[in-house]
């Protein structure tokens, strides 16, 4: 294994500039299933230059697709005979390995596929995904290292589905279901769908392409098709990276202008408790997409808030705000409800001095406390950039293991951190 790097980052510097944000890392990691169901080839603008990117290439790769990533467009071609495996080990290096595999299985009637792999903060389970195979007409057999679904000669047939769940609307499993149905000739329905901007783009991907999509109160229906155009499309910007850097200039008391985002892809449950927290985002003038984010004087102000479905607080923003909250004057309360708990970030945290802690779902902070430098290892995606958040409130040098997870989030965090005036860098762990 080759060894991981570190980051070292010397805060107390406020952060002040342009930030171009990438390619959204969650909605490209399901655009790349659905280009699968297309039968010409696709071309895909604004994809992040991460290494999830580079696994997902490498997936379609094996399944004898074409597929290339030139650090900005990510173009695949339909495989003359696909390969009804989505490869073991590299399936297991992403999140969306369910989603993968029901492309794959729409496409040839049988799939073979590892358990998802990706961050590992909580339990996240694949049930709802495995109930729209089978609804679909998908015999199932587990094993402890994978899945094989198949329907025989007849193919996907159409169906119904609920994809909720005891913490809202499985996203994942809706965007499994709508790549089963768009390849069923017929009419299927998804009940409690997920409205999240991942499902939601999925969807205009493939109804641009003659795939029948309607949304309607509480369901989806889709008209699936045997023939699928390709294309070109663009990805949308990566919201939770525009929350990050937003955060990370509030914690250092910045300013910074986010280039290729506009104010209406970020949703209320985001940009209500930033505003009740200090926080001003405004919608810059002029034909590109750009939004301007400004902190008020004085220090920040504690919140209560709570994570939810779309469109809601983001959960893949929670760790970043706990991490701006530690700047925050008095206790803020944050609440997770889409996952049972996500906490990975609190300990770090409190090595810097936070005075933050869980119980269950709900994470206290007592903001106002200086941040002191310190040494952490981050567990997941999330966590390591409300670490680097931290450490650019924090006094000193600090040092952040897990660049490997950073890595396969944000193409250009550090770098982009940099320009505003981070002093960041990296160095190989000893």
């Amino acid at each position: 294994m080759t060894p991981d790097s570190l980051i070292k980052v010397t805060g107390r510097t406020p952060l002040a500039g342009h930030y171009p944000v990438q390619g959204s890392k969650n909605i490209a990691l399901h655009l790349y299933a659905a280009v699968m169901l297309t039968d010409a080839p696709v071309t895909l603008h604004n994809a992040p230059a991460i290494v999830d990117t580079g696994v997902c290439a490498r997936i379609l790769q094996h399944t004898g697709m074409g597929a290339d990533f030139d650090g900005s467009t990510f173009t695949t071609g339909p495989a003359a005979q696909m390969c009804p495996v989505i490869h073991p080990a590299i399936g297991h290096q992403v999140r969306t390995t369910a989603v993968l595999a029901a492309a794959v299985l729409a496409r040839t009637g049988i799939v073979s596929f590892p358990y998802p792999g990706g961050d590992a903060f909580c339990p996240r389970l694949i049930d709802r995904h495995l109930a729209a195979m089978q609804a679909a007409g998908a015999d199932i057999i587990t094993s402890d290292t994978g899945v094989r679904a198949f329907t025989g000669t007849h193919g996907v047939r159409p169906f119904t589905v609920d994809v909720n769940t005891p913490y809202g609307p499985s996203l994942g499993a809706t965007v499994t279901a709508m790549l089963l149905a768009a390849r069923a000739e017929g009419t299927s329905l998804i009940t409690s769908p997920s409205i999240e901007p991942e499902v939601t783009e999925t969807a205009r991907f493939l109804s641009e392409r003659g795939v029948g999509i309607a949304f309607d109160a509480g369901s989806l229906t889709i008209t699936g098709t045997d023939y699928i155009p390709g294309g070109t499309f663009t990805i949308a910007g990566d919201r939770i990276e525009a929350a990050t850097v937003a955060m990370a200039a509030a914690a250092t008391g910045g300013n910074v202008t986010l280039d290729g985002i506009n104010l209406t892809n970020l949703p209320d449950g985001l940009t209500i408790p930033l505003a009740k927290a200090g926080l001003t985002l405004t919608q810059a003038a002029g034909p590109h997409m750009r939004a301007a984010v400004n902190v008020a004087p004085g220090p920040l102000t504690a919140i209560e808030t709570q994570t939810g479905p779309h469109p809601g607080l983001p959960t893949d923003t929670a760790p970043q705000l706990a991490a701006m909250l530690t700047q925050a004057q008095g206790t803020s309360l944050l609440r997770e409800r889409i996952y049972p708990q996500r906490d990975t970030h609190v300990n770090p945290l409190q090595a810097f001095g936070a005075n933050i802690h869980s119980t269950g779902s709900l994470i206290r902070i007592r903001g106002g406390t200086p941040l002191r430098a310190a040494e952490v290892e981050a567990a997941d995606i999330r966590a390591v950039t409300a670490l680097l958040i931290a450490a650019l409130a924090a006094d000193g040098t600090s040092t952040i293991r897990g660049l490997h997870h950073l890595r396969r989030g944000y193409g250009h965090l550090l770098d982009g951190l940099a320009t505003l005036g981070a002093e960041i860098s990296t160095e190989p762990e000893d």
